[in-house]
């Protein structure tokens, strides 16, 4: 039995010098790439890469143990030869996935996914395109990889397997190989907290190449197929000419606004520094500065009355991956997916960090959950973030709620952090927060309600801090923006669909800021990078859904997305849509609804069509 248990465990062993040869391979095959990388980040791409290699590795061991438990009573001479076999042809799929991701990276600049797929369809093209050279090179290189891959397997752990089956399969041999089993989904799953195996959990710096030479391609090419649709073909409500008709009038392409042009300036600077706090699950009807319940949100409210209060602006989704992409890509929520999941495609965004280090800007980022979640840290650097501080950079006992370290812990951390920066060098600090995430257990008690617990013991963390950092030198040229990456549905007869569901706080305080405003304006999360960037007259026309709400020149107006359905705001109404049963599911009111709803159908169409080119 011991025999069995040592094969399983050589074989899972076996792929992982497989796949980590890959890495090197792969920074040598582009040399100009990876060019003045040090020995250290070499080193540090295979160690990274190593997660999603386990994921692998476990899945390919599944089939070996499936065939160790069967050798407990068949014969194991054929097992044995099927084993064969499938090393055989396991080294070659994984030795054709690598050839080709190499050769191909230097064209997509990224690493092979279900794209290949579209080109398969027409190999005579594709084939054509390819030069002789490249294709017997590459041809060699799968032989000889595959061939080193299968030797390897067959020659040292194939002989390990046993000879016969064994007399007498008590049930606590057979328990003993499902309890192999068990192990082998920890390393399939890459992780025992929330988040589960993803490209984004090798990503490990702010360059893009040693982070794509992290990730393992099978892993990549396997994950984008499950993934994969055909986003330009969904929502097709109008034909080209009307949708592109429809999109102008909601998002026209006009020069850059000037000083003195009608555009309220609410800044006494134009280069701020600037700390981006994106406030886990809170809800306008939380905040009574909004008209929402009193005595939740004392500092909220009293920080409202001292800068600059957004009164009606609605989240773009219900969810903070989604959330995030709108509030710092200026990118609508999708109603049937997230962008962040497909780091090739979000990788092409722009985004306020971006944009802010061209400007000479450096980006830090600071959550105290899991980094991981849904492809969050692969974002983050292809956002340019240089450095990142998540839940693992925090004591153990400073991170026991289910998602990570709660907010008084990351607030203190967020108050040395900018203790210690020099206030002449431009900064963008984007923090978000937890604590107000479900379940919503913090440490504080002060109202029944557990929802509107969490709320208040987040601001009072906000008051904390921001009494902290006013008194120090930072404070006056500090621009602090309070945003929500979603709302909530509170009360809970809110259907999901009502724009109050979606009705979220955007704050701005600080040294920086002019004087204290209300700005009423109808506008969408996803406006805050447009009208951020306006503010410091920074060009914003890459972000192509992103509109400055202070520029009177663009119509007034909101969209938000719920599950495969959409809302839009205007001075006429609201107006909700469902795409499943194809009818409007809130009116409110009635009168100009076909037109509310005509401009959003348009808004996602393009918004699709748009995610199908990236």
């Amino acid at each position: 039995m011991k025999r069995r248990l040592f094969f399983i465990l050589v074989v899972f062993v076996a792929w992982l010098p497989i796949f980590a040869i890959q890495k090197p391979v792969f920074m040598i095959y582009h040399h100009a790439l990876s060019a003045g990388y040090s020995l250290i980040e070499w080193l540090d791409v295979i160690r990274y890469g190593l997660r999603l290699d386990c994921t692998v590795a476990g899945y390919l061991t599944v089939i070996p143990l499936l065939c160790t438990i069967l050798s407990l009573w068949l014969p194991t001479a054929c097992i044995k030869k099927c084993l064969r076999v499938y090393f055989c042809v396991a080294s070659v799929v994984i030795a054709a996935i690598f050839a080709g991701d190499v050769a191909l990276y230097t064209f997509w600049g990224f690493r092979l996914d279900a794209t290949v797929l579209f080109y398969i369809q027409f190999p005579s093209g594709a084939a054509g395109n390819v030069p002789a050279a490249l294709f017997i090179r590459q041809a060699l290189m799968l032989v000889v990889y595959a061939f080193a891959s299968a030797w390897m397997l067959n020659r040292w752990a194939l002989p390990i397997f046993p000879d016969k089956p064994m007399e007498g399969v008590g049930v606590h041999r057979f328990a003993a190989l499902l309890v192999m089993g068990g192990l082998l989904f920890l390393p399939i799953r890459s992780s025992v907290t929330t988040s589960t195996a993803n490209v984004g959990m090798v990503y490990f710096s702010n360059n893009q190449f040693l982070n794509h030479s992290a990730i393992n391609p099978i892993f990549s090419m396997v994950a984008s197929l499950y993934k994969q649709q055909d986003f330009a073909s969904q929502f097709q409500f109008f034909d080209e000419g009307e949708r592109k008709d429809i999109f102008a009038s909601l998002m026209p392409e006009l020069p850059d606004s000037v000083a003195g042009a009608g555009k309220a300036e609410l800044l006494n600077t134009k280069r701020p520094n600037i700390l981006l706090i994106i406030l886990e699950s809170f809800s306008a009807n939380t905040i009574e500065a909004l008209n929402g319940e009193a005595g939740v949100t004392p500092n909220l409210n009293s920080l409202s009355r001292e800068g600059v209060l957004f009164t009606n602006i609605h989240a773009n989704s219900f969810r903070t991956d989604r959330g995030l992409v709108s509030a710092l890509n200026g990118y609508p929520a999708q109603p049937t997916t997230s962008i962040m999941k497909y780091p090739a495609k979000s990788q092409t965004l722009p985004s306020i960090s971006k944009s802010l280090i061209s400007e000479g800007y450096t980006a830090e980022m600071l959550y105290g959950g899991d980094i991981n979640y849904t492809n969050m840290q692969s974002y983050f650097y292809s956002s340019g973030y240089s450095e990142i501080t998540s839940d693992k950079d925090f004591p153990l006992t400073s991170r026991l709620s289910k998602w990570g370290a709660d907010d008084d812990v990351t607030f203190d951390y967020l108050y040395l952090s900018l203790s210690e920066k020099d206030a002449a060098s431009p900064f963008l600090y984007t923090f978000l927060t937890l604590s107000s995430h479900e379940p919503f257990e913090v440490p504080y008690r002060r109202l029944a309600h557990p929802y509107l617990n969490s709320v208040a013991f987040t601001d009072s963390c906000i008051g904390n801090f921001i009494g902290k950092i006013k008194q120090t030198p930072l404070w006056e040229n500090l621009l602090v923006v309070l945003v929500a990456d979603h709302g909530f549905r509170y009360p809970g007869w809110l259907k999901e669909y009502e724009p109050a569901r979606y009705r979220i706080p955007v704050i701005w305080t600080g040294g920086a800021v002019k004087e204290p405003a209300r700005i009423e304006t109808v506008g969408s999360q996803s406006d805050l990078a447009a009208t951020l960037l306006g503010q410091m007259d920074i060009p914003h026309r890459d972000f192509l859904f992103s509109k400055d709400i202070l520029d009177r020149r663009y119509p007034a107006y909101a969209f938000y997305t719920f599950s495969n359905g959409f809302g839009f705001v205007d001075a006429t109404g609201v107006s909700a849509y469902d795409n499943d049963s194809n009818r409007p599911v809130y009116q409110n009111p009635s009168s100009g609804g076909d037109e509310r709803i005509r401009k959003g159908k348009a808004l996602l169409q393009t918004l699709y069509d748009d995610m199908g080119r990236r």
